[in-house]
């Protein structure tokens, strides 16, 4: 389990039946965008993202690890982002030595959360986004882009009924 990385902030707005709502801070994500990949896939950009955390930058500067990883499509492509411990800013960030590595400012929002464990396949997260989809329209909320993916545990090393994972639906939120 990953109960020694950072996570991003947030706050906890409204527990419903089967989900939550919770709304972000803002956080820097180091990216990586694919064309054609699945979360089948996810290897290849992960590898990336942690060669610049792990010292494949100008600086060849180490950055802590953080949980979750977030995986999405968008249109064609399919992003994954680590988020950057919450010391840095994009000023005292490093550049990354692999260009396809962007770091990025990413507003706070507020999403629609649905908690599962077990494996993280294309199939099961597809079905759960679709779930968290009806159960946010059933409240009478509206989702604002696509969902993610977000994995808060090594799969190498973490037993599949012990992984912490959940579908994020950005929403509209009135307080």
């Amino acid at each position: 389990m990953a109960p020694n990385y950072e996570e991003p902030e947030y706050e906890l707005l409204h527990k419903y039946h089967g989900f939550e709502v919770r709304k972000y801070t803002d956080t820097i994500q180091a990216r990586v965008s694919t064309d054609g990949m699945n979360y089948g896939e996810s290897a290849r950009p992960f590898r990336r993202i942690a060669g610049y955390i792990f010292g494949g930058n100008e600086r060849q500067q180490s950055i802590a690890m953080t949980a979750p990883v977030h995986m999405w499509e968008s249109g064609e492509e399919s992003l994954m982002a680590f988020t950057m411990p919450s010391e840095h800013n994009m000023k005292d960030l490093p550049k990354p030595n692999d260009s396809g590595v962007e770091l990025l400012h990413v507003e706070g929002e507020v999403v629609a959360v649905l908690k599962f464990s077990g494996l993280s396949r294309p199939s099961k997260s597809l079905r759960l986004q679709k779930k968290l989809r009806k159960l946010v329209e059933a409240e009478g909320l509206t989702p604002t882009s696509e969902a993610k993916l977000a994995v808060y545990d090594n799969p190498m090393s973490t037993l599949p009924f012990m992984r912490r994972n959940e579908i994020h639906l950005p929403i509209t939120w009135n307080d």
